[in-house]
């Protein structure tokens, strides 16, 4: 159960349930299916199998090497929920750092090769060399450490872009691209490339504000050991207005998106995005301003968490609404 708690399989599952979806309903079945690309589905699961296995494990490394850097932070900030030294040995955590991300290199190694483009490992590598700096110096830096961060999690959905040749069926019909879709929008016309990328905008903006709150959150324990985030440099004051500022404009991104999808009769997925993903938002910013205890930023962190699954729903909708199956 200790090993569970270091590697936080909680958010490990959301970032599998996120590729899965991002991966089934935008690159996978983005048209109907043939019985004689039976194969290629099989080939295709297989290499999102192991490619969403390399991201998960790359991301339970980088927990476990930031709580090893974090220990004497953690210990002032959440005593309680320490592991490490209290249940496991730091030589081994920093074993399992190593096999994770090793192990993670070589399943993404097997998808590159098998897509004929060892160079795509190279995203994986800048993964796993991004989160050990964040570890030991981006995260003590001003705003550095929380655009890393939001930059890591954007990257679970990027990576399944530079892999999509490998991740897709091979149809023996010509089918629209992605990017003629964008060029070409109509009624019956979807651009799963322009979701993917409204979805890694959204997981950019959303993790950004959240390491942000999590900065205040941990004031106290960050400032007496010695590192420079915007709540200790700025302040609370100011920290609460750059969240809110990040908030605004990605509220003003979904707002268009929902005009967007409703123009071109996608009524269910405007509807959703507007009451369970933009409205939230707006509650969200009207309580992020009205208290500065460690509480209510824990509060409006786990707020955030909440609008990011809700957000990771919105594909299911996209899914059914967007006529992919027919």
């Amino acid at each position: 159960m200790a090993w569970l708690r270091l590697i936080r399989w909680k958010n490990l599952l959301i970032v599998f349930l996120t590729q899965l979806l991002v991966w089934y309903c935008l690159v996978f079945n983005n048209s109907s299916h043939k019985f004689y690309e039976a194969f290629d589905a099989v080939d295709c699961i297989t290499n999102f199998i192991l490619l969403s296995l390399s991201t998960v494990m790359i991301a339970a490394a980088g927990y476990i090497i930031n709580d090893y850097f974090d220990i004497k932070i953690d210990m002032i900030n959440r005593p309680g929920k320490v592991v490490l030294e209290k249940r496991i040995d730091l030589r081994q955590a920093i074993i399992a750092h190593s096999v994770l991300n090793i192990g993670a290199l070589a399943l993404a190694g097997i998808v590159a090769l098998r897509g004929r483009h060892i160079q795509w490992l190279l995203l994986q590598g800048t993964c796993t060399v991004l989160l050990w700096f964040y570890s030991t110096h981006f995260k003590k830096q001003y705003i550095t450490g929380n655009v890393v961060v939001a930059l890591l999690t954007a990257l679970t959905i990027v990576v399944l872009m530079v892999y999509k040749p490998v991740l897709e069926v091979h149809r023996f019909v010509w089918v629209p691209s992605p990017i003629a879709n964008l060029t070409n929008m109509q009624t019956n016309t979807r651009a799963p490339l322009l979701m993917c990328w409204g979805y890694t905008f959204f997981a950019f903006m959303l993790t950004w504000i959240r390491e942000i709150v999590k900065d205040m959150e941990d004031y106290k324990g960050d400032a007496e050991q010695g590192c420079v985030t915007m709540p200790i440099r700025k302040g609370l004051l100011f920290s609460t207005r750059f969240s809110l500022a990040l908030c605004l404009v990605t509220i003003g991104v979904l707002s268009v998106l929902s005009v967007y999808f409703c123009k071109i009769d996608d009524i269910a997925l405007s509807l959703y995005m507007g009451v369970f993903i933009t409205l939230p938002l707006v509650v969200w910013s009207w309580f992020i301003t009205k208290e500065n205890t460690m509480q209510h930023y824990h509060g409006a962190s786990r707020w955030l968490k909440i609008i990011m699954l809700t957000g990771i729903g919105s594909l299911i909708v996209y899914h059914f609404t967007t006529g992919i199956l027919s």
